[in-house]
């Protein structure tokens, strides 16, 4: 939508490559007056689309501070280059996806137990209305989790539609068969928030719950890579200090990672690892 860019937004036009919004203009072509997107390319040039085009345009969804931005030439080969060497890698990513859900499809993973009686009670401490959705999300998440394959589950829904109360009990019930759960984040200040969420959550319960992120000192973080090494932690929220090579699970049964697709190619090599035998939930917007 044209409402969503703002002038000096980056943008993509899927011919000519990145370049920068600048505004809206009516121009006159031959006594005709239409609307034309302006975008600024490289070396000053210019191109003018027809907002009838607006699917052309799609706007840049990398960070904006990000100083490494380079704007294309129109009519350079740069862009054609690069969408080839795109294309290129995505034949390579799926090829390496389908070995690994292959893979995950003949390895025998851990069957879940039923729900206890500690997990009902768990779910009706929570102080809100479950919606349909949430519901039926975490009924399905558990039918998978208590079969004898990797679970490997997306759960989509916008901020706010209680996505994280669903990892939560997908997380008890796992703790309730004695296994360890990681909640991978993408950010320092979202793992405090989900680490506050899960503490106020288990309350009550005998479940010890850890934060490994830039929040914790270097002589802590030692502790709890320790703790979690002997099974004395049984759920840790992190960043991806998660993923690093000294970071050891007594019996990991399930990963839950939010917002996958922030988190950097050697993070995602290390997650391809832990996937392969444990259940995996992700959460994306």
């Amino acid at each position: 939508s044209i409402a969503e860019l703002q002038p000096g937004d980056y943008i993509v036009h899927a011919s000519h490559g990145i370049g920068v919004f600048e505004g809206i203009h009516k121009i006159d072509m031959h006594g005709v007056v239409k609307d034309y997107i302006k975008l600024k390319y490289a070396k000053g040039d210019t191109l003018y689309v027809p907002v009838t085009q607006l699917d052309m345009v799609s706007k840049y969804i990398g960070p904006r501070e990000d100083a490494n931005i380079k704007l294309n030439r129109l009519g350079g080969t740069e862009w054609q280059r690069t969408r080839s060497r795109v294309r290129a890698a995505v034949k390579d990513m799926a090829k390496e996806l389908i070995a690994l859900y292959s893979k995950r499809m003949h390895t025998e993973g851990y069957a879940f137990s039923p729900d206890t009686d500690w997990q009902r009670d768990f779910e009706e401490r929570f102080p809100y209305e479950e919606t349909d959705d949430q519901l039926r999300c975490i009924d399905e998440i558990k039918h998978d989790m208590e079969m004898a394959r990797p679970m490997d589950r997306l759960l989509c829904g916008d901020v706010g539609f209680g996505k994280t109360e669903v990892a939560i009990r997908a997380a008890f019930k796992a703790v309730m068969d004695g296994k360890q759960v990681a909640v991978l984040v993408p950010t320092t200040i979202l793992s405090w928030q989900h680490y506050q969420t899960f503490m106020q959550r288990m309350d009550g319960f005998p479940i010890t719950v850890e934060l490994l992120s830039r929040f914790r000192t270097p002589k802590q973080q030692e502790e709890i890579i320790r703790r979690l090494k002997s099974g004395e932690v049984d759920i840790v929220i992190g960043t991806h200090r998660i993923l690093q090579k000294d970071v050891e699970f007594k019996d990991l049964g399930l990963c839950i990672i939010d917002e996958e697709q922030r988190f950097g190619v050697a993070h995602k090599e290390r997650l391809k690892e832990l996937k392969t035998s444990v259940d995996v939930l992700t959460l994306s917007a």
